[in-house]
């Protein structure tokens, strides 16, 4: 076969494009520091190369953004229960101050302004927010725990208690001592003030979760009223209601006037007193195990407020319920009917669980952030310092109303009003004593009441604290499957550069030699052979 000059030049022109592609391979990964730069390159390297992205993509995601996320809530979860355990411990130090039954007028006073000071403090906590978001509220995470100022919104709300919720309490019927001035102690109304009615009474009652409730008077015609009603199961496990049978101010001392088969509905105080029959019956209630879609122990008391101050907990972050806005005109609430909103339907169902929020922070795991308000943020906690605020201010006023007596028998001469304020002072000093020694076993209850409390916040931190831990577990292993990750990806995709720019350096030697070689070659043709 005769070798032409056209054969040699194209066969060498082809030798040098191949050496050429080589080096622009080499440079090209040199320059990305890829081994491949499109996919037919490779065809098995890129399909590792898309797995092992997305695996280390799914788990930079996890690792730098999802738990560190989910670490800061359960931090700020953690920041604001430490801050309520430290406040309820605060008022049980005062309750076991106050249990004390020698306490001085300074003593008392001091008490009563610690637990004043607590009382408004109770819940700012349970507004901590994380990046806009509340942190206690369940899925309303854009609505605040309490609200931020005197609000007027009707609520009808049904409380979900057993039968523990239902307490006894202890009263004094004052009469007319808790209004004795200098000025009026001898007219008509004070003037027969004795000792002998100053009496001691004692009932069962539900306090509910507010007080400042609206009265039956206040109910509009189809804008949620509801007369108060209690509901419980019998022993057959059937749905029972009971109404209340009046509707007493607290000033007109509903406490004495409780009979066995009465519900006493008292708005102000937000209390249901009840009569001996109605305590046994609800005491009867239990739960039967055989019936795994209900608790017959379960006691539902529906009422409703529309008048909310400042730092109360809203109703939707506790209990089923519904609202209706509105506008005050008067003393008349007019309801907006076009507002209805319910919450929380499904809570009567005690199976079913309360809102939960899951960061996904591995593949297939889930972490739950949250903790509810329910299970801290209790309001009976306020409402129980409000009773020991109150038993203590009783005592705190009579000692003033005593103190004034004793100070009016001194001036006075008449022997008529001399016999009038001894009279006064006798009555006062006995519901002195009774008062007394009723502050002091409120107090004593309030320290169990507050351990109970105290122990729902401490689970609830030690419920935060084992996800953070779990949360510090499942960063650590992801840790590691990232570095695994990427250093699978690297050993895959990257180049080794010193073995690349050697070769390199090896292609553009031979490219140049060869360039050489082919041009000393194509200076020859048959013309130099003539």
């Amino acid at each position: 076969m005769r070798i032409t000059n056209k054969i040699m030049q194209r066969n060498n022109l082809s030798n040098i494009n191949t050496n050429k592609i080589l080096e622009d391979k080499l440079t090209s990964q040199l320059s990305s520091e890829k081994k491949i730069i499109r996919p037919s390159d490779d065809p098995v390297i890129a399909i590792r190369a898309l797995r092992l992205r997305s695996n280390v993509t799914e788990v930079t995601q996890y690792y730098s953004k999802n738990i560190p996320d989910a670490t800061s809530w359960l931090k700020v979860t953690e920041d604001a229960l430490s801050s309520l355990s430290s406040i309820i411990t605060s008022c049980q130090n005062d309750c076991t101050k106050g249990a004390n039954g020698d306490l001085t007028s300074s003593d008392r006073n001091t008490i009563l302004e610690e637990l004043k000071a607590f009382s408004s403090e109770i819940y700012k906590t349970g507004d901590a927010d994380y990046a806009g978001r509340y942190v206690f509220t369940g899925y309303r995470t854009d609505t605040s725990l309490s609200f931020q100022k005197q609000t007027y919104m009707r609520y009808q709300m049904t409380e979900q208690v057993d039968r523990t919720a239902i307490d006894s309490v202890a009263h004094v019927n004052q009469g007319e001592i808790a209004t004795w001035t200098a000025a009026n102690f001898n007219d008509a109304t004070h003037a027969g003030i004795i000792e002998q009615p100053v009496e001691q009474s004692t009932c069962y009652r539900f306090r509910l979760s507010y007080d400042d409730l609206d009265d039956f008077d206040d109910y509009e015609t189809g804008m949620l009223e509801t007369e108060p009603v209690i509901q419980y199961y019998d022993a057959a496990g059937t749905l029972q209601t009971m109404t209340s049978t009046q509707h007493i101010n607290s000033t007109a001392d509903p406490y004495s006037q409780v009979g066995d088969n009465d519900i006493i509905y008292v708005a102000d105080t937000g209390e249901m007193l009840l009569g001996k029959n109605i305590y046994d019956k609800l005491m009867a209630t239990k739960d039967n195990a055989t019936t795994g879609d209900k608790d017959e122990s379960q006691i539902l008391i529906t009422y409703q407020k529309t008048e909310f101050k400042a730092e109360d907990l809203r109703p939707q972050h506790f209990f089923r319920s519904a609202s209706m806005e509105g506008e005050m005109m008067g003393n008349t609430f007019n309801v907006d009917s076009a507002s209805l909103l319910r919450y929380n339907e499904s809570y009567l169902d005690t199976t079913q669980e309360r809102q939960s929020i899951e960061y996904d922070v591995g593949f297939n795991t889930t972490i739950r952030v949250n903790s509810t308000a329910d299970e801290c943020f209790k309001l009976g906690i306020g409402r129980e310092i409000d009773d020991l605020v109150n038993a203590m201010q009783a005592v705190v006023d009579l000692e003033t109303t005593i103190a004034d007596i004793e100070k009016k028998l001194e001036t006075t001469t008449v022997a008529a009003d001399r016999t009038i304020l001894q009279n006064q002072l006798d009555a006062a000093n006995k519901a002195f004593t009774y008062q007394k020694d009723i502050a002091q076993k409120r107090f004593e209850q309030g320290i169990t009441a507050m351990q109970g409390y105290l122990n729902d916040t401490s689970l609830a931190i030690t419920n935060n604290g084992t996800r953070s831990s779990k949360l510090a577990l499942i960063e650590s292993r992801l840790q590691n499957q990232k570095t695994t990750f990427e250093t699978l990806q690297s050993q895959n995709e990257d180049i080794d550069i010193t073995e690349v720019a050697i070769g390199l350096e090896s292609a553009s030697v031979t490219y140049e030699a060869a360039l050489m070689a082919t041009s000393k070659i194509m200076q020859n043709t048959l013309l130099n052979y003539l």
